[in-house]
């Protein structure tokens, strides 16, 4: 139909229901006003309320006060064309009589509309009001409150005090997809911890726990529950060393620092944190500290060798070896004659296989 066409029959529609509003003792109508700015300048009010009532799926209101951007309670976004006479005064409700959606546009385009109040549109569009409890992950964290609804367009909510337990926990499990786990608290001991895990599942299989992110992932939501957790704050709370030892069966837990030691005893006593890097596991210790130890000690019941770094004295990389008897041999002396000019205060002896090992300078001893 032609613009017209359209106008002349919410004209009519617009007459009739004057008409019966009025009873037989009415008046005659007063004569139909002009329409010349658009189908509904005769009688917004009624014309308003007859498209509400014929397409209350088009009820309408604008996404941001101000704005040409308007939200349909099907759901479907509308935005007033340019040129639109509605433009100017841009209002918060619309009845929308015809739209269409230019080819690749995001939402559709806003052809004819009658400006609406919020009362006419709860009426007309009763039939797609609701309101309920909603738990969802949303803008980063659990939002639990009660929202009353006409179709898509969100009327009112006011926040949920105790929401269902199971609901918080899917939203959680929402969150931990999104977030993945760096929605988790990272000590420096969990870190250890995983990588230690993920050595041993990696050279030892199952019934080591897997411990990627994907696996991680499908233990959270029981990690939550366990933990009370209600919203982001609650996960970041999660003790995630406990929970990952949790995974580990008793005769598993038992043997853990057997396997993979957190950290390993080296000749001049001190204990040093073990890298269990993806490639093989490494043990950065100063030179003068491993005198006298002919062999790093292997892990994984004897199935991995530990890659040693030399450091210097200043804790730079001297050299790297996985076999420290041919060290000692062959690529000590060229660390000696490179290094020992430059650290005089530490010991360099001839035969670093038999000296005695320290953590100290040569003058401080």
């Amino acid at each position: 139909l032609s613009a017209d066409a359209v106008a002349a029959r919410w004209r009519d529609e617009s007459r009739r229901l004057r008409a019966a509003l009025a009873g037989p003792e009415a008046p005659p109508a007063a004569p139909e006003e002009d329409v010349s700015a658009g189908p509904f300048a005769g009688d917004d009010a009624v014309a308003g309320a007859v498209v509400a009532l014929a397409f209350p799926e088009r009820v309408a209101r604008v996404r941001a006060d101000g704005g040409r951007d308007y939200l349909m309670a099907s759901g479907t976004g509308a935005a007033l064309a340019d040129g639109s006479a509605l433009a100017g005064a841009r209002p918060r409700w619309l009845a929308i009589a015809a739209a269409d959606r230019p080819a690749g546009a995001a939402s559709a385009r806003i052809r004819q509309a009658v400006v609406i109040d919020e009362d006419v549109a709860r009426f007309a569009a009763a039939p797609l009001a609701a309101s309920g409890e909603e738990v969802a992950w949303r803008d980063g964290d659990v939002v639990a409150r009660r929202v009353e609804r006409l179709g898509a367009i969100e009327l009112g909510a006011r926040p949920l005090r105790d929401p269902d337990p199971e609901r918080v926990r899917a939203a959680l499990r929402d969150g931990v997809r999104a977030l993945g786990t760096s929605a988790l608290t990272w000590t420096p001991a969990a870190r250890s911890l995983r990588e230690r895990l993920a050595f041993l599942h990696r050279t030892l299989g199952e019934p080591w726990p897997a411990v990627d992110d994907d696996a991680l992932l499908g233990h959270v939501p029981d990690w939550a529950a366990a933990a009370g957790a209600r919203d982001r704050a609650g996960l970041a709370r999660i003790d995630v060393a406990a929970a990952l030892r949790g995974l580990l069966p008793w005769d598993l837990a038992a043997r853990l620092d057997e396997l993979a030691p957190e950290r390993i005893e080296v000749p001049s006593g001190s204990r040093i944190r073990v890298d269990y890097a993806p490639e093989q596991p490494v043990l950065a210790v100063k030179l003068q500290e491993l005198f006298g130890w002919d062999a790093a000690p292997r892990l994984a019941g004897g199935r991995v060798q530990v890659v040693v770094h030399l450091l210097s004295p200043a804790g730079r990389p001297a050299a790297v070896t996985a076999d420290l008897a041919s060290f000692w041999r062959e690529g000590y002396r060229a660390v000696r004659a490179e290094l020992r000019g430059r650290y005089p205060r530490h010991p360099w002896p001839d035969d670093p296989a038999s000296a005695v090992p320290t953590r100290r300078t040569g003058r401080r001893r």
